[in-house]
Formats: structure tokens, C-alpha cells, sequence
């Protein structure tokens, strides 16, 4: 897939990576120096505390901001230089989480990356190959879409964001528990009905088995969904992606997938920007990003 002109998205998410030190210095002032806010909320599943970090706007678009949740992959929020010693905070967030959440704040959006493996007890969340292995407690499936309901929930509690204007956002193990959370039958949607829940969700190369809970009755979101997987992914297969989006259209799912050619796991991670599928890639994702959440959230709202 050929990437779109750059555009605003675009601009924005050079920016990003250039505060992080890959390209330029030309960043946007309120995206250097501060760390996002840590806060705590329980999840939906009723038993746990999470950890959010909330990166909010310097200027908000609106007294009452749209906002997204930001669900980790498999590897958690945190860098890779501290998953074995810590320290586990804001300071040493993952250079990709801090790319897209300082975009979205720049962007006036209120963006809370939720941490729920920290609290479950594996701050340093799970290696490539580790799948079959990992605990029930931090399952994408049955309890991770709970942490999404969680964060929702604590959004709709600050003054400071449009409650009805929430969308979701998930990479890998995270986009997994994106696409269940967006589903007809989700865990939690009893306390959060298809009309309270998110607005739209950006899925990131997930792993779209999901545990063969859709094989028998197909996968049918409740909201609109925008997936984007490389397929050249190393991790998770592009074609199952694509497989389940196509037999949810026929169900009359709102939902779509971009394939970029090329383009890895990950392939939005400052640190593969150096393969030009994934640098392709990764501006197309941003703008298609930003649009679909301008149009959906941000509609009627001042431009950014």
C-alpha cells in the first residue's frame, strides 16, 4: 500500500518521534519535558486497581475534550531497557506509548494508557513466543476488556472530557483485547450498552484468533473499527486479520482493514522507523488514525 500525503497526522507524528530523538528537533512545545499524570481506577472486573497515565492536552480543542484509551501489547507500557528491574512509571513509558499519546494530547484529545499487567502482577509483561503461557489474570479476551470498560468509566468521571465522545485504541495483545471490547458481546457491555460504550476503535496488527471465541458466530462490533496490520508481521498473521474483518462486513460489522506490504509487527515503533515499509506505514496509520477520530469524536468541536 502506497501511504497518503503526510498531512496534519503525519506532521504530527514526525514530531512525536522527533521529540524522542529520530528525527528533527521540530516538535511541538507541550510535547517535551512533562510526563504524563499517573492515576489509578478500578477496572471493570471489579477486584482490580489499574494504573493509567493520562497524557492531557496544554490547550484543549473544548472545555470537554474527546479522549482515547491506549491498551498495551504483550510486552506492557513500559521501555525495554527496564522490563526485568524497573523502574515501572511514567518515566520510563515505551517510546511508541509516549509517541502516540503526547499526538493525541497535541491534537486535543485526553489520552490514558492503561496499565493492567503492573497491577496483576507482571510489570514486565511477556516475550515474543510466550502466548500459551501467559496467565488467565491478564487474558486479552475475558479480562483485559474489562480494563478498557475500567478506563472508559474513569474518563467519564474527569470534568475535562466529553463523555460521549471516548474512543479505544490497542496494539498487538492490546488490539486483541481492543476487538473484543468493541464487540457486540463483549465482557462488560451489560454496564456499558453499544450506545454508552466507545465510540470508534484503532486496532494495531492484533492477534485476531482470539481464543476461536468468534469461529462459530463471526465477530460483529458495536462501533466502527479501523484495523492496520504489515504483511510482513513476524508475530501475528495479517491474513486471519483479514479474514475475520471480511466475514464481519458480511454480518454487517462496521469495520475495515489497511495491509501495508512490507511493513512488520510493530511496525509503528520509533525504533524500526529505519525500514521504509514500517516509516510508510506508520504515517499512513497516523493520518488514518487522527481522521476517522476527527470525524467521529471530534466532529462539531474547534480544529486542531
Amino acid at each position: 500500500m502506497t501511504a497518503p500525503g503526510f498531512g496534519a497526522a503525519a506532521a504530527m507524528m514526525v514530531a512525536s518521534i522527533a521529540a524522542i530523538g529520530i528525527f528533527g528537533s521540530n516538535v511541538r512545545a507541550q510535547n517535551t519535558g512533562a510526563l504524563p499524570a499517573t492515576v489509578n481506577f478500578p477496572s471493570a472486573d471489579g477486584k482490580t486497581s489499574l494504573i493509567g497515565y493520562v497524557f492531557a492536552p496544554a490547550q484543549p480543542r473544548a472545555a470537554r475534550a474527546p479522549a482515547v484509551v491506549m491498551m498495551h501489547g504483550r510486552a506492557g507500557p513500559y521501555s525495554t531497557n527496564v522490563k526485568k528491574s524497573g523502574p515501572y512509571n511514567a518515566s520510563t513509558l515505551s517510546k511508541r506509548h509516549k509517541m502516540w499519546g503526547q499526538s493525541w494530547s497535541a491534537l486535543g484529545y485526553v489520552a490514558v494508557l492503561v496499565d493492567g499487567f503492573a497491577p496483576r502482577g507482571y510489570p514486565g509483561g511477556f516475550g515474543q513466543g510466550t502466548y500459551s503461557d501467559r496467565p488467565d489474570a491478564v487474558n486479552e479476551v475475558t479480562v483485559r476488556p474489562l480494563d478498557a470498560y475500567g478506563a472508559l468509566a474513569y474518563l467519564r468521571t474527569r470534568s475535562d472530557v466529553a463523555g460521549d465522545r471516548i474512543g479505544l485504541q490497542g496494539w498487538s495483545n492490546g488490539g486483541s483485547a481492543a476487538l473484543v471490547t468493541a464487540a457486540v458481546d463483549a465482557p462488560g457491555i451489560a454496564e456499558h450498552t453499544p450506545a454508552a460504550g466507545f465510540r470508534a476503535a484503532l486496532v494495531f496488527y492484533a492477534g485476531c484468533a482470539l481464543h476461536q471465541r468468534y469461529d462459530a458466530q463471526g465477530y460483529k462490533p458495536y462501533t466502527t473499527v479501523l484495523a492496520f496490520h504489515g504483511m510482513s508481521d513476524e508475530e501475528t498473521k495479517y491474513w486471519r486479520c483479514e479474514q475475520l474483518v471480511q466475514r464481519s462486513r458480511t454480518l454487517g460489522g462496521d469495520i475495515s482493514i489497511k495491509l501495508y506490504p512490507g511493513a512488520s509487527h510493530s511496525f509503528d515503533d520509533p525504533g524500526r522507523q529505519n525500514v521504509p515499509a514500517n516509516k510508510a506505514a506508520t504515517a499512513d496509520a497516523f493520518a488514518s488514525s487522527e481522521a476517522l477520530f476527527e470525524r467521529i469524536l471530534a466532529q462539531g468541536m474547534p480544529p486542531r
